[in-house]
């Protein structure tokens, strides 16, 4: 299983769309849009290797360090076979 975090959505999306608009975006919003955006490039790129699987995109799941943290409201945000 591979746990793929990403730290700096809000960032990308003040590129993408600039820093005042971005200032007017929840920090989730700026998460959820980025996770989407890498999942469909994920799925895609590996359907082209030929690899078949599952991916996900969880709320309630933090990569801290080296260990893995369970927040009580964890679920499955998004789910896509490949």
């Amino acid at each position: 299983m591979i746990v793929l975090k990403i730290t700096n959505a809000s960032d990308v999306v003040a590129g993408k769309i600039g820093k005042f608009l971005e200032s007017l975006t929840p920090d989730a919003f700026d998460q959820i849009t980025i996770e989407d955006i890498v999942v469909k490039k994920l799925v895609e790129n590996l359907q082209q290797e030929g690899l078949k699987g599952e991916v996900a995109s969880i709320q309630g799941i933090d990569l801290v360090e080296a260990n893995l943290v369970l927040e009580e409201s964890t679920m499955v945000r998004r789910h896509q076979h490949f």
